[in-house]
């Protein structure tokens, strides 16, 4: 068991030396769209709508119908948007979408999208009977489907044990997200290596603010706009990283597409802005780094 201050050294950004972005950019902003298969013989991931008298019901139709949505129906609206901006994202996927959903899938790779691990179905790594196995399932439908290894990786749920980094290393995962405390890259210490933890966000995660918190969507746009407009400031000396996470099921349904939309056309009227993805964020940090 290696806890954090053995994975990685407390470091304040107040004293950091500046990094570089590419053409002088303030901040790198990537998009996390989280594409998921939910297992309908179990509980589900998370409930939208609770079960009368709190009974765990399996199968839990509403809820498993309420993902199924996204996938049929959200993800669409949220490609064509982004499409439409001429911005690609990463798919935090799990494996098992390239063949249960294969349109979608498709869909992503025809448009650039990066595919980032994300288990094979939506399920903490906690309760993975094999975690060591559920990684190379997942890397391995991946690159079976895209032609390429995926670099990076998001626990379920950003869900960790206290082994789950050094696995992830040793079968040749090069970077996380799980690691929600900071604004910049940094490393993280392995069994096999180095990791790079690329900024990720729960404060712009739309499950979180929308399903958890109950905030309407133009709360969190206005979040994502005051996220962007400090960052953006603070990046004329030193740029930062911003992440926007979103799922189809919440962020594609009709009544809140258009807020979607709102923030991209808000951060893209700026000057340097990069948009992108976790991946190209990895690789610009290492060979600045290494």
């Amino acid at each position: 068991m290696r806890l954090p201050h053995e994975r990685f050294d407390y470091s304040p950004i107040a004293g950091r030396k500046p990094w570089k972005l590419p053409k002088g950019a303030r901040v790198a902003v990537w998009t996390i769209v989280n594409v998921e298969e939910w297992d309908i013989e179990k509980p589900m991931a998370r409930q939208y709508l609770t079960a009368p008298q709190g009974v765990v019901t399996i199968p839990d139709i509403p809820n498993w119908a309420w993902h199924d949505y996204g996938m049929r129906v959200g993800f669409w609206r949220m490609l064509e948007a982004l499409t439409k901006r001429k911005l690609r994202a990463t798919a935090s996927i799990n494996a098992g979408v390239c063949t249960s959903y294969r349109p979608v899938a498709q869909a992503m790779l025809d448009a650039g999208w990066e595919f980032m691990g994300h288990g094979v179905k939506q399920g903490a790594m906690h309760i993975q009977p094999d975690q060591r196995q559920t990684i190379r399932d997942s890397i391995r439908l991946l690159k079976e489907f895209t032609g390429k290894k995926p670099k990076g990786w998001m626990g379920p749920g950003l869900t960790e044990t206290f082994e789950t980094l050094d696995l992830l290393a040793e079968e040749g995962i090069e970077y996380v997200t799980d690691w929600v405390n900071d604004d910049q890259p940094y490393e993280i210490r392995t069994t096999a290596g180095p990791l790079v933890s690329v900024p990720y966000t729960l404060e712009l995660n739309d499950i979180p603010v929308m399903v958890i918190q109950h905030q309407v969507a133009d709360e969190w746009v206005r979040r994502c706009k005051d996220q962007f407009d400090r960052l953006y400031a603070e990046g004329a000396r030193n740029p930062r990283v911003m992440a926007i996470a979103v799922h189809p099921y919440n962020s594609g349904v009709p009544h809140r597409i258009k807020y979607f939309e709102a923030v991209y056309d808000y951060m893209r009227k700026k000057k340097g802005v990069w948009l992108t993805t976790g991946e190209e964020i990895y690789e610009w940090y290492k060979i600045q780094k290494w």
